[in-house]
């Protein structure tokens, strides 16, 4: 408690995995804390909810977790309202003992090479948002209709898009994809995915579970060719070792796919192995991408690649980066903008060397986007474990905590949605996917979130009126 015998109050902004993981470990404490939770969108879960795959509905089987944790007494929740413009970071440092910071990396890395921009070539966060639904990508367009299609990177993001571009779209109805782009994918004309890698395939990212989803995608033929698999002596060091046992289960599937024959099939998904992307060709949209041949240098483990001094084209109408993401700035907060981190000693955020009282950061804003989504729990343990152990500094000034937050929203117009209000979004949008046999039918514009939230309170209203009604 605090001197005045008050809890402590803490503001976790963002809602993924590591916001919630952060605020169930502070739930978990032996102090009192009263923890809110603050989220740029009407509905919570971040990752889980927009960036896992439709197509594998049991990693989001972990948002039950994190619904015990939002009805724990102590928790709030407030979307719609965004850090940095509904509220300053410095006005929250006012109102809360602490802040973390768990946002997570919001934008992709870029290739840095000419016609990066040009129209059919995109982000994987662009595409991953507008087939899951996210408010900021569901106006994106995706030109469907050219045969070939390019992803640069060799990750399980990669394997995502690899998966929805290639899979049958009717293998897709039952998921929780959404409408609009089920629509789209039905009259896709993709028949040809390359998937391009810088280094070899030793150093692919793909986990063997989800590279075994690529070759058993129906009426899709798998390829790698032979000659991209012969490994240099430091990789075979790395696929020796006990610990990389992901890598050598990855090259035994690779060269199952290079033993694959060429057969007439529906779709084809190529891999390519030391090529790099040197240029987006195309005057007026995508036509091609000039590729570098590298080789492999260093030790292992630390492998890099040089210019092996050869090059090719390859012709394709769609080019989709996926190699990271990285954070963006937040006002009011220290960036690292190399690492696209904020700097941080143990989860304390760092202004230079100095720590910046009250203000700590978990999950990918914190490490880089590595891992998965249990990560995420160490990560966040490990900053509330700092944020305990200054509790008798943070304690030495009473803070008015979230009822202050929520009268400051309400001064400025802003409409905050709490979780019982999200669960009225969360039950409509069940009941939209009933009659198409699936999931949800999520919304996918914020307006209609929360015209949602207001059909729900109206209800409740009649539904209070007719109760009282009876009982006079």
């Amino acid at each position: 408690m605090s001197e005045s015998g008050r809890p402590l109050h803490v503001a976790v902004v963002g809602s993924g995995p590591s916001g919630f993981y952060a605020a169930e470990a502070l739930l978990r404490s032996n102090l009192p804390f009263q923890v809110d939770m603050l989220e740029r969108l009407p509905v919570p879960f971040g990752l889980v909810r927009s960036g896992v795959a439709p197509d594998h509905p049991k990693l989001k089987e972990v948002i039950r977790i994190y619904d015990r944790v939002a009805r724990t007494p102590g928790f709030r929740f407030f979307g719609n309202v965004a850090v940095g413009d509904a509220v300053t970071v410095n006005e929250l440092r006012g109102i809360y003992h602490g802040l973390i910071f768990a946002c997570g990396a919001q934008t992709d890395r870029r290739m840095g090479i000419p016609g990066e921009d040009l129209p059919g070539s995109h982000t994987a966060t662009e595409f991953v948002g507008w087939f899951n639904g996210h408010p900021d990508f569901r106006d994106r367009t995706f030109d469907l209709s050219r045969e070939v299609a390019v992803i640069v990177g060799q990750g399980n993001v990669a394997a995502d898009l690899c998966r929805i571009l290639a899979k049958p779209v009717d293998e897709l109805r039952t998921t929780d994809i959404t409408e609009h782009a089920l629509d789209a994918l039905a009259t896709s004309r993709v028949r040809e995915i390359h998937v391009i890698g810088r280094r070899g395939p030793a150093q692919a990212r793909f986990t063997p579970r989800e590279l075994r989803e690529l070759g058993e995608i129906s009426d899709c033929l798998t390829l790698a060719d032979s000659r991209d698999l012969q490994l240099n002596a430091e990789s075979e060091t790395e696929l020796a070792d006990p610990d990389n046992i992901n890598s050598a289960k990855n090259c035994e599937m690779f060269r199952g796919f290079a033993a694959n024959r060429e057969t007439r099939c529906g779709r084809t998904l190529r891999f390519h192995f030391h090529l790099s992307p040197a240029a987006v060709l195309g005057e007026e949209r995508v036509e091609g991408l000039r590729l570098e041949r590298t080789r492999l240098r260093g030790p292992p483990f630390a492998q890099t690649t040089q210019p092996a001094g050869e090059s090719m084209t390859l012709d394709c109408g769609l080019v989709f980066r996926s190699i990271g993401y990285r954070g963006v700035p937040i006002p009011g907060l220290p960036f690292d903008d190399r690492r696209g981190t904020i700097p941080h000693v143990a989860g304390r955020v760092n202004d230079g060397s100095m720590p910046l009282p009250g203000v700590y950061v978990t999950g990918w804003i914190k490490r880089g986007p590595s891992g998965v989504i249990g990560t995420n729990r160490a990560d966040s343990v490990e900053t509330v474990e700092s944020l305990l152990a200054d509790v008798p500094r943070l304690r030495a000034e009473e803070k008015p905590g979230g009822d202050a937050l929520e009268e400051l929203l309400t001064r400025r117009g802003v409409r905050a949605v709490d979780y019982r209000q999200w669960l009225s979004i969360d039950e409509a949008e069940i009941r939209r996917g009933r009659p198409r046999g699936k999931p949800r039918e999520k919304f996918t514009r914020v307006r209609d979130m929360l015209a949602c939230v207001d059909v729900a309170e109206d209800r409740q209203i009649r539904e209070q009126d007719l109760r009282s009604s009876i009982d006079r």
